[in-house]
């Protein structure tokens, strides 16, 4: 009996831990939070860059594409496929950027800072540890303690957890303690959750396209 008792246990843990019985998600506003809009709307659809980040990358959680980072000839894998860095090229389309030809371009000029020999523009914009590096020098950086300042975590910021070992997109959504959700990929059952519970940040920025030059920004499609 004490064996089923600790098995039983070890199992309610487990899936706790995943999230699949977290408790109600609050918005920012429930707690009194004030949440922040881009003065960009690169696509110009009649929604702010900010917001796009965060629909773009829901709509990928919500695809719950098959965790699979096999190398893709073209760079791109179907939408039915996917792993982290690619909930986050998907979420800047939606804001209408192209995030690989960003990356790859700066690759192309800067391969020492990204510590490349050969660029490979089928899978460097896929690498977390390139992507971090382009979101060092382009985006701006901010606190990666979320208890220090939560109302720092603003919905489409990017989050860098396990010292670059995985990347992921701050969702709208919060716990009652004002933690964020993380909307992310791990091959996890759910792609939108109290990640940070568990993941231990190492990099936390905010893309904010009106302080970069506009010779650097690509628009999807061209």
């Amino acid at each position: 009996m004490a064996i089923v008792v600790a098995v039983l246990g070890v199992g309610l843990a487990w899936w706790f831990n995943l999230g699949l019985f977290a408790g109600r998600a609050y918005t920012m506003e429930d707690l009194g939070m004030e949440r922040k809009r881009s003065d960009m709307d690169f696509n110009e659809n009649g929604r702010d860059d900010y917001e796009d980040f965060l629909l773009g990358a829901r709509k990928d959680a919500e695809n719950f594409p098959k965790y699979d980072g096999s190398y893709v000839q073209g760079g791109y894998p179907d939408e039915d496929i996917g792993v982290c860095t690619d909930v986050i090229w998907r979420a800047f389309r939606e804001a209408g950027y192209d995030l690989k030809a960003m990356v790859d371009a700066d690759i192309a000029k800067n391969p020492v800072e990204y510590g490349i020999e050969t660029p490979d523009p089928n899978i460097d914009f896929r690498r977390v540890k390139n992507l971090q590096k382009f979101f060092e020098k382009y985006a701006t950086k901010l606190g990666n303690d979320w208890q220090e300042n939560p109302e720092e975590w603003q919905p489409g910021d990017i989050m860098v957890s396990n010292n670059g070992g995985h990347i992921g997109v701050v969702s709208d959504r919060r716990n009652k303690n004002g933690r964020p959700y993380i909307i992310h990929n791990a091959g996890q059952p759910k792609r939108e959750e109290d990640y940070l519970k568990r993941g231990k940040v190492t990099g936390h920025y905010r893309f904010d396209a009106s302080k970069i030059d506009a010779k650097m920004l690509k628009k999807w499609g061209e």
